[in-house]
């Protein structure tokens, strides 16, 4: 498997390092030592020590051998695939969803796809059956619904959703799966609390087309951005730079559908097409 830019961020993988790391330095062994003890590359065996690339069975069983450690880190390496799922969201992620469930109000504009706590469980399982297999798949769909729960909670967030038309027009699993998560933007939109407006494509250039982010508010008055690029997450708290996001979603309001009649009808349409 290819190494990650950031370390996984799974209990799993960092336990499986420590212990590595552990062994290692004990035995008073450098990494390219180890490595070439093992018949591994030294810098694979330094990407596993720093959570950048996952263990595989045949490096997990080399050093259980060499360290006569009686299958443990076979035993770590099958916890790290039992929770795979966790490990393979994207680094950043995981202190996302935290501060979610803990805010007031969520802003969000997609680029590409319907925001995952708008999805259904068949788009959201069309969407990641495309990169992961197996139980996996099961569990981060049914994370990916509980992130719902915000919206229909006791004293639930307010939430504002912009989504660029052209995310509409992507086919995800097939058009039976699309007509169904358009009626079900229709009935979130109904909800007193969540707002979900259409930037239609014949706006042309916007700022958003640099990306999608979220833009989370606090009881306290605070704020924070979240922002994802090829694979990385990242939580941004600094309020100088939250402020920017902020001005960015106010501007692709402006370009947006009004909420309520004119973007339901926009998607209206669209379920017509299908």
């Amino acid at each position: 498997m290819p190494a990650q830019s950031e370390p996984y961020e799974a209990p799993a993988v960092t336990n499986f390092a420590e212990e590595l790391e552990w062994r290692r330095t004990h035995a008073e062994l450098t990494k390219k030592a180890l490595a070439e003890v093992l018949g591994f590359a030294d810098s694979y065996l330094g990407q596993v020590e720093l959570c950048k690339n996952l263990p595989s069975q045949e490096f997990a069983e080399a050093l259980d051998t060499y360290f006569t450690t009686e299958g443990l880190f076979g035993r770590l390496r099958k916890r790290i695939v039992e929770t795979r799922h966790i490990s393979t969201l994207p680094p950043g992620f995981t202190a996302y969803v935290k501060r979610e469930n803990e805010a007031r109000s969520v802003r969000n504009f997609e680029l590409a796809l319907v925001n995952g706590i708008l999805q259904t469980e068949d788009y959201a399982r069309a969407m990641i059956g495309a990169y992961s297999a197996g139980k996996s798949v099961d569990e981060l769909v049914a994370d990916r619904m509980k992130r719902k729960e915000i919206l229909t909670r006791p004293n639930p967030v307010s939430a504002w959703f912009a989504v660029d038309e052209f995310a509409l027009h992507r086919i995800i699993g097939s058009p039976a799966i699309m007509k169904a998560q358009f009626q079900h933007l229709l009935e979130l939109s109904e909800l007193e609390n969540v707002m979900v407006t259409v930037i239609p494509k014949e706006i042309g250039y916007h700022v958003g087309l640099t990306g999608s982010f979220y833009v989370l508010g606090f009881e306290d008055g605070a704020n924070a951005a979240y922002v994802e690029s090829a694979g990385i997450g990242l939580l941004i708290e600094e309020p100088a730079r939250v402020g920017e996001y902020l001005e960015r979603y106010s501007s692709l309001q402006g370009h947006a559908l009004p909420h309520g009649k004119a973007s339901r009808n926009q998607i209206k349409q669209m379920m017509e097409t299908l």
